[in-house]
């Protein structure tokens, strides 16, 4: 009883699914993070940053914003320099990265900060599943629409395979508590999408698990309408389908954060928890080739940021900044440049980590 009365959230997921049924955990994931009032997206203070659950490319160094400011400026010049040029974020948080874009834009490109038109959206999760975006943006075509970790927490379906078939998880109630259960997929949609991307789920035994992200194509085929000549810009992690509907990926890719922590069960603290799960590029690129965009570039972070100057960035900063770290190591103010530089070192490791940032995903696609 205390459990319930603590978490509003819960009491609200309880109640549907003793009128309706179990509901998919599509559903459960979509209360728990865009229910108006109560999901984590949507109810108080933004969850990012070092305070918060999770950090993104933007909390751990403005080299982010400066490699995107470079990539902007680039986009600006193959489009022969559009006035105004329009670029919208969508799920841009706190705006960090818009404010770090701007930043580098009147320091480093006075004529391209002129006419650089940066916008940021929300975009709503809801019933239809993506809402357009309510911001002044969405009546305008802009030559660049840009997300940065947003599509890994659209609400996923999650399957799995038990005699050779593939089942869907619901999230049904039990005196209160929640609990899975399994059942038909919701959907033909559901029970074809593995099918699509070829992926041999049959032979991967019982247990199996996977998710479906099927707001990701709605999302595709939303910007897609929106972007009438431009690029659309996209930075997630996540793999190919082949690479990432794994026979060793038993358990899938769902994940939960909570301050800072990894915590393996999404159907604890609804609303007070991030839940996100790896994006299907092949998805991506196969309902935008559908809606006649091609292309660009599809490559890792780390590539992409070291291929817009990043080690040079760094370099230079050492020369000009932190020198004191090498030529008066011995003294005090020496020491405290080894120190600031090895931070801001330490930084561009984080993003360009193989293992870690560096391995997200970035896919251009241009019409």
């Amino acid at each position: 009883m205390g459990s319930q009365t603590r978490n509003p959230l819960k009491q609200l997921i309880v109640e549907r699914i003793r009128r309706e049924g179990p509901i998919p955990f599509s559903e459960y994931m979509r209360m728990a993070l865009y229910e108006p009032g109560y999901g984590y997206y949507v109810s108080g203070a933004a969850k990012m940053g070092w305070e918060g659950d999770y950090f993104t490319s933007t909390d751990v160094s403005t080299f982010f914003a400066n490699c995107m400011g470079r990539q902007l400026y680039a986009m600006w010049e193959k489009l022969k320099k559009p006035v105004p040029f329009l670029v919208v974020e969508e799920g841009a948080g706190r705006g960090k990265l818009a404010d770090g874009v701007r930043a580098w834009a009147e320091r480093e490109a006075p004529d391209f900060s002129k006419v650089l038109d940066y916008r940021v959206e929300d975009i709503r999760v809801g019933q239809d599943v993506l809402s357009e975006a309510t911001d002044a943006g969405e009546s305008s075509s802009p030559s660049v629409l840009l997300s940065n970790e947003l599509i890994d927490a659209f609400p996923v379906h999650v399957v799995e395979v038990r005699d050779g078939q593939l089942y869907e998880v619901y999230v049904d109630e039990q005196n209160g508590r929640l609990c899975e259960v399994l059942s038909e997929p919701e959907t033909p949609e559901v029970a074809a999408y593995l099918d699509t991307y070829k992926i041999p789920w049959r032979t991967y035994g019982d247990g199996w698990r996977a998710e479906i992200n099927l707001d990701a194509l709605r999302w595709v085929e939303r910007v897609a309408r929106r972007v009438r000549k431009g690029f659309i810009l996209t930075i997630d992690y996540g793999e190919k389908a082949p690479d990432l509907y794994t026979r060793h990926r038993w358990h899938g890719t769902l994940n939960c954060y909570y301050q800072h922590q990894m915590t393996g069960w999404p159907l604890a603290r609804p609303g007070a928890q991030d839940i996100t799960a790896h994006v299907n590029f092949s998805a991506l690129i196969q309902e935008a080739r559908r809606h006649g965009l091609r292309v660009s570039k599809f490559t890792t972070q780390r590539e992409w940021l070291e291929g817009l100057g990043i080690r040079e960035e760094l370099e230079r900063l050492r020369q000009q900044e932190f020198a004191e770290a090498d030529t008066a190591r011995a003294s005090d103010r020496g020491q405290v440049a080894l120190l600031k530089w090895y931070n801001v070192r330490q930084g561009v490791l984080l993003l360009t980590d193989p293992n870690g940032m560096g391995n997200f995903k970035v896919l251009i696609l241009r019409r």
